[in-house]
């Protein structure tokens, strides 16, 4: 974690992100007025505060001072020279501990072509590098005024695989249809995920071993149903994601591949004043070849939560959550992992009860505050947390968050 009474090199990438950052955005902002009509460009910056009584979370959370090892900038445009046709895209920088430094990157940028559009259908296609969907927030989840809190639920939405779960590049056939009977919208696409860095490895494997992982062609889609203008959405969306392991030198892994099939059922209800959501997943991960016996694997896990949202007034909104990942949906405890490699069961579960309250200050501005009463440690990210049995089982987490768009 970075301090402003650090001294030297060691401030400037700190002092760049959340003061120059920031004001190149809000530069952007006060000449919004001045862009052509066809061309529109928003941003936002947001940074956060977390506190653990143990086991971190995006920076050294537990220390006795928390971690504001957690920030979010984003600028995106997008420009329409045709009815028809449209260019998207999403330049992005994201602090929250180990596995997100604070890299500038791509997050997205696709061509949006659309083919048919009538009064009561739609058809179109996107080619580039595109959010995938999954559930009802993976492909919003960026931008923190779209999000139900400050963390997604993570038996669903996992930030210590979030890179790979975010986008890829590929095609996307998408389309919509409206009825008396409701809305039905799809997206289908074959893509390539994003292997990057040492977050997925060390969250598949376990360990950063010599070689890395390559993306091989993988299938993503989501349908989506709704009814009396979204008061009641169902939705189903499923992944199926292909890596292949390259060895390195002097490894004891060799070629192998990895087969990742997450299954997403969704539901929500939405009435004036509040919202219940509700999201349950089963997740088939096929470890083939890897020619070490630990890592040969072949297991479904399971994970579900019920959220509720009550908005007091416009300006605030209470929500409450309870979340239950299983890695493996046939040792739900972890015994008979503990059992077989001598690690701690509670590596394989969490359950957490999540209460927050939102308060947006502005139409622009917004502060939230979270806590989690958390029981398990199988969300939290290997990179942060780097020896299993130092991690305790039962467990708290604070966090604040101050949001700024345009």
């Amino acid at each position: 974690m970075y301090s402003i009474s650090n001294s030297g090199p060691a401030r400037s990438p700190w002092i760049v992100r959340l003061v120059v950052v920031p004001a190149f955005l809000w530069s952007f902002a006060a000449q919004a007025e001045k862009l052509p009509q066809n061309l529109q460009i928003h941003g936002f910056a947001s940074q956060g505060w977390l506190k653990s009584s143990e086991n971190n979370v995006f920076g050294k959370s537990a220390s006795d001072s928390g971690s504001f090892d957690f920030r979010e900038l984003g600028l995106n445009a997008s420009m329409r020279p045709l009815t028809n046709l449209q260019f998207s895209a999403q330049m992005l920088s994201r602090t929250a501990g180990e596995g997100s430094p604070g890299n500038i990157r791509l997050d997205y940028g696709f061509i949006d072509y659309t083919f048919l559009s009538g009064e009561t259908s739609q058809l179109g296609i996107r080619l580039g590098r595109m959010k995938n969907p999954l559930g009802f927030y993976n492909d919003t989840r960026d931008v923190p005024f779209t999000r139900p809190s400050i963390l997604l639920p993570q038996s669903i939405y996992f930030d210590r695989t979030r890179k790979l779960a975010i986008a890829a590049d590929g095609a996307h056939l998408y389309g919509e249809h409206r009825s008396s009977m409701g809305v039905i919208s799809f997206q289908l696409g074959a893509a390539r995920p994003l292997v990057r860095g040492a977050e997925t490895e060390v969250a598949f494997l376990g360990h950063d071993f010599p070689g890395h992982f390559t993306p091989k062609v993988s299938y993503i889609g989501r349908v989506i149903y709704e009814l009396d203008e979204g008061k009641l959405r169902f939705a189903l969306s499923g992944s199926q994601l292909n890596l292949g392991y390259n060895p390195g030198a002097a490894d004891i892994i060799q070629a192998a591949t990895i087969r990742f099939t997450p299954l997403i059922f969704s539901a929500q209800y939405n009435a004036e004043r509040w919202s219940l959501t509700a999201e349950y997943a089963r997740r088939h991960l096929e470890y083939k070849n890897f020619g070490v016996a630990p890592l040969n694997l072949d297991f479904t896990g399971e994970s579900y939560y019920l959220q509720g949202a009550y908005r007091i007034t416009p300006e605030w909104e209470a929500m409450v959550r309870y979340d239950v990942l299983h890695i493996d949906s046939d040792d739900r405890d972890g015994k008979k992992w503990a059992s077989a490699n001598g690690r701690p069961a509670h590596n394989r579960f969490a359950k957490d009860i999540t209460v927050g309250l939102r308060w947006n200050i502005t139409p622009s501005f917004m502060l939230r505050a979270e806590y989690h009463r958390v029981n398990g440690t199988a969300w939290l990210s290997t990179l942060d947390n780097s020896n299993p049995a130092d991690r305790s089982q039962h467990w708290d987490l604070f966090s604040i968050l101050g949001s700024y768009r345009f």
